[in-house]
């Protein structure tokens, strides 16, 4: 299938080519996380324990490829011109998300959750609001499990991304670097004492309208993309790093799968491994790739097919989640008796994504491109 070109996207300044390989990397770690969830009690003993930690980093991402990719282009560029173009690139994978979650909610039935119960005409409304971004509150949703977006979970962070995208552009964008940077310290401060000293001992939290997951998913998003925001505009590349796809990926995979620090007993421990991760790990990831360059075919191919397929991938997997806890509950099934299940899901979500982004995102999105960005002659 030929390549599309840059030019018929919203969004044409180059990428950085390994950053979006390491932002593939972190989507498949989020598969691997969401996969084990089917087997956990709590976070104390989740599988792939660090899984969420991959949102900080794409929220790091985001807040670093947005400096770069906008910050000298205010001049010419009118706000509105950004949020379209932003919308252009983010909101149709969530709407197939919503789409494919609504298809397949009949069939995900099981004893934590009794989609029988729910009519047609409760199901389409959670569509709607699943597609235009507007969380449903805990108690009324209809999964019952206090989900923001009970059809395709992970949509929860495109609603704090698009927090972020809106703060940029009428705020943050508009910070000294000084001011900017006392931002960024006290955010982190913030998500720290709330990682530490809070109620979980971890920040995975942002997935539903409870006090607790708003003031701990606002501080995700305000520090990390506001550090990559500061991040693309003192960053200075050291001389080119070798291997630093492979470094950055490495890391990513490694943190992701640390088991569970401190337990139940010492949840400050844990809370401590999550500051270290958000605050110096995954900025310091971020830099290493930057920095990097690639080399050879094989890295230079892979790199761009984890790009390209990231943000499908993170976008359409989940609801085949819930279809996999669903039979993983109704059959009482160990992890080795349902590996075959865990594999095709695997497989079938990252086939899923490529077919979604070339099927689908990529034509709407030229298809948009042209009608909302159609320049004035």
């Amino acid at each position: 299938m030929s390549q599309v070109p840059a030019a018929a996207f919203a969004d044409t300044k180059p990428h950085y080519n390994i950053l979006d390989g390491l932002r593939g990397v972190a989507a498949l770690t989020v598969v691997c996380f969401h996969i084990f969830e089917a087997f956990a009690t709590s976070h104390v003993d989740q599988k792939i324990n660090h899984g969420y930690l991959a949102v900080d980093f794409f929220f790091i991402l985001s807040g670093f490829v947005m400096g770069y990719a906008y910050d000298d282009r205010w001049k010419t560029m009118s706000v509105w011109e950004f949020f379209k173009r932003r919308i252009i690139r983010l909101h149709p994978m969530v709407v197939i998300g919503a789409l494919i979650g609504a298809a397949m909610f009949y069939t995900q039935g099981c004893s934590v959750w009794d989609v029988s119960k729910i009519s047609i005409a409760a199901l389409l409304i959670a569509t709607l609001l699943n597609a235009f971004l507007i969380p449903a509150t805990p108690g009324t949703e209809i999964r019952g499990v206090g989900e923001m977006y009970p059809l395709n979970g992970p949509s929860w962070s495109l609603f704090f991304e698009y927090i972020g995208n809106i703060l940029y552009a009428l705020f943050i964008r508009r910070l000294p670097t000084k001011a900017l940077s006392l931002l960024v310290g006290a955010a982190g401060a913030g998500l720290a004492i709330f990682a530490i000293w809070g109620p979980y001992g971890d920040i995975c939290v942002g997935y539903s309208l409870t006090g607790d997951n708003i003031l701990g998913g606002t501080l995700r998003l305000l520090f990390s993309f506001s550090a990559g925001l500061l991040m693309s505009r003192v960053f200075k590349p050291v001389k080119k790093i070798k291997g630093a796809f492979w470094i950055g990926g490495l890391a990513i995979v490694v943190l992701s799968a640390i088991p569970r620090i401190g337990g139940a007993d010492h949840y400050w421990m844990n809370g401590l491994y999550d500051t270290l991760c958000f605050a110096v790990a995954f900025p310091l990831i971020v830099y290493i790739g930057a920095s990097g360059e690639i080399k050879g075919r094989l890295a230079t191919k892979l790199c761009k097919f984890l790009g390209d397929i990231s943000y499908p991938l993170y976008m359409v997997h989940y609801p085949f989640i819930y279809l996999y806890y669903a039979w993983v509950k109704n059959e009482n099934l160990t992890f080795v008796q349902s590996l075959p299940g865990a594999a095709a899901l695997f497989i079938g979500s990252i086939l899923l994504a490529y077919l979604s982004l070339k099927l689908y995102d990529e034509p709407v999105r030229r298809f948009l491109t042209k009608y909302l960005l159609r320049k004035k002659s």
